[in-house]
């Protein structure tokens, strides 16, 4: 006579476990299908736009690899119709790939988790043995997941199309320090993403009304945006040089302030003898403020790293704290 031996403690536990953890990460998946699949012809489009401008590019008429059409070397610069068409495309592509970054967070703080707190489907997922915590768990690892690996492939190529341009005296706008491009060309945009993912979250879970956390969400954004692209250049100590011509400042330099330095060591800006009108006036203006050597405070182009993973870091810090937040506010609210 044969006797039924029980299940194992372990074995009875992990189904659940695993139920728990997978279930709500596929119906995700399931439901916002469509979302998916515009954020993957989004990538596409963004791919294809800048292969094509390279492929554009290489078939133009020029002299030089700067996009020159006359002699390489002389005082005059007419750009090809190509090589200005990409630049006037890329100069907005870091600022492009920061909305893409946004348009994320406002689609998990309406669509992705206020839509279900309102309407309250949320209760079927909860009622299937999915804990709240594993519920906002999936809304925000799935598309921070998605998003990370999406942008990252867009900033590899959004270098790839910069790096033909080799942006100099004559393409001021595609500098590494220009607004519209540095934070598309390293890890700050992923920073921004993932903030994006954590502020949706908890303004969804904060308001739990879809439009309401959607405009919540876009405002937050747009003022860390705003705030870390008017203070970027405090992130890093500047250089300071002292001196006259090319030691002063180089093409690649992000030219922050200058001026002269009284024999004293005080700075005189040049930004106070504006009303001198010439350069004659502005020479006299400096000199009758007490200035004797010009003086330059720059960031050289070595300080591109070190400005990026600042920002990155304090994008991480403001995003971790937001998923801190998002999980209290809804262990408060619910259990």
């Amino acid at each position: 006579m044969s006797t039924l031996t029980p299940p194992k403690p372990d074995t009875v536990t992990a189904a659940p476990s695993r139920v728990t953890l997978r279930g709500p990460v596929r119906v995700l998946l399931r439901v916002h299908r469509k979302a998916l699949w515009a954020g993957a012809a989004l990538l596409v489009l963004g791919i294809g736009i800048i292969v094509a401008l390279r492929v554009w590019m290489a078939s133009s008429k020029v002299l030089c690899a700067d996009g020159d059409t006359t002699p390489c070397g002389d005082d005059i610069y007419v750009s090809s119709y190509a090589h200005t068409s990409t630049e006037t495309f890329l100069a907005d592509g870091g600022t492009v790939l920061i909305l893409l970054a946004a348009l994320v967070g406002v689609f998990v703080a309406g669509p992705l988790i206020a839509r279900e707190l309102e309407s309250g489907t949320f209760r079927l997922a909860w009622a299937q043995s999915v804990s709240p915590a594993h519920w906002l768990a999936a809304r925000l690892a799935v598309p921070a997941a998605l998003t990370v690996t999406g942008l990252t492939v867009l900033v590899v190529a959004f270098r790839w199309g910069l790096w033909a341009l080799r942006a100099g005296p004559n393409s001021p706008g595609l500098r590494w320090h220009a607004n519209g491009v540095f934070p598309g060309t390293g890890p700050a945009i992923l920073g921004y993403a993932l903030l994006a993912v954590a502020v949706g979250a908890l303004c969804a879970v904060l308001v739990r009304r879809t439009v309401l956390s959607m405009s919540l969400s876009a405002l937050v954004l747009t003022a860390v945006g705003i705030g870390l692209s008017t203070r970027r250049y405090l992130l890093w100590p500047a250089v300071l040089r002292q001196g006259d011509g090319p030691k002063l400042l180089r093409d690649s330099d992000w030219h922050l302030e200058g001026g002269m330095l009284t024999a004293s060591g005080s700075k005189v800006y040049w930004r106070d003898c504006y009303h001198a009108g010439s350069v004659e006036g502005y020479d006299a203006c400096m000199r009758d403020r007490g200035g004797v050597t010009p003086f330059a405070e720059v960031h050289p182009a070595s300080h591109y790293w070190p400005l990026q993973l600042v920002e990155t870091g304090i994008l991480l810090a403001l995003a971790a704290l937001a998923v801190f937040a998002a999980f209290r506010v809804l262990r408060r609210l619910h259990g």
